[in-house]
């Protein structure tokens, strides 16, 4: 437990939040941009197991901003890579590594043994496939996006709040919506809005704060200005 000394001292998490957190399972949709700090900071803080998925292999234009690779690393399995660092960082936490992408497929079975799912995709289709599932096990989905200089941060479907596809109900003109790869993106960002991620599974988890459900928390860089507008849960979309 000296690991975690400096987090334990406080008086909302203790011996037993830490227990919490050690017993409990999250599933990282993602190991890029916004996948990379998700993934450093929950590892850091001792979740107990992480899964992370992602097909994708370590390119040299994803240096700037996903600090889990190095340049000798391009070409190889993100998930492995991943494995290797968080191993090496904190080897008390379990990973579990799927090399794919989280598909209708193989997404049931995935994701049936993990209490939250942390979106870190750049997909429109893919989130509403997380935003699915999510709704199906009936467990939340931490839910953030970047977009050059700016990013939004929700928490979708905790304790039977609004869901992704109440903030956005599903149309083919969303598909469109440009991303990294397209339009670029400050390499800070998606690094700011993964911490931000990451603080709000470990809310959940611990059971303390005010968790980010039925609010839409919008980021801008540039001026570090923010603003936070409310999401109205619509029965018709799960």
């Amino acid at each position: 437990m000296k690991r975690y000394e400096r987090q334990i001292i406080l008086p909302e998490i203790g011996i037993l939040g830490q227990l919490k957190l050690a017993e409990a399972k999250v599933l990282i949709i993602g190991a890029g941009g916004l996948g990379c700090p998700v993934l450093q900071n929950l590892a850091a803080a001792g979740m107990g197991t992480i899964g992370i998925v992602d097909g994708d292999v370590v390119e040299e234009t994803n240096l700037h901003r996903q600090y889990l690779y190095a340049l000798n690393d391009c070409g190889r399995k993100k998930v492995d890579v991943a494995c290797e660092v968080i191993a090496n960082q904190n080897p008390e936490i379990k990973i579990i590594p799927y090399a794919d992408y989280f598909t209708k497929e193989n997404a049931p079975e995935i994701s049936s043994d993990y209490q939250i799912i942390v979106d870190c995709t750049d997909s429109i289709s893919a989130r509403y496939l997380i935003n699915d599932v999510a709704v199906a096990n009936e467990i939340p989905m931490v839910y953030a996006s970047v977009h050059k200089f700016e990013g939004q941060l929700s928490v979708f479907n905790y304790k039977n709040g609004p869901t992704y596809r109440c903030l956005f109900p599903e149309n083919e003109i969303l598909e469109t919506v440009a991303n990294c790869n397209n339009s670029g993106v400050l390499g800070v960002l998606p690094n700011i809005l993964g911490a931000m991620q990451a603080n709000e599974v470990l809310k959940i988890v611990l059971n303390f704060g005010e968790v980010l459900s039925g609010s839409l928390y919008l980021y801008n860089s540039l001026d570090n200005s923010a603003q936070t507008i409310e999401i109205q849960k619509n029965k018709l979309n799960k």
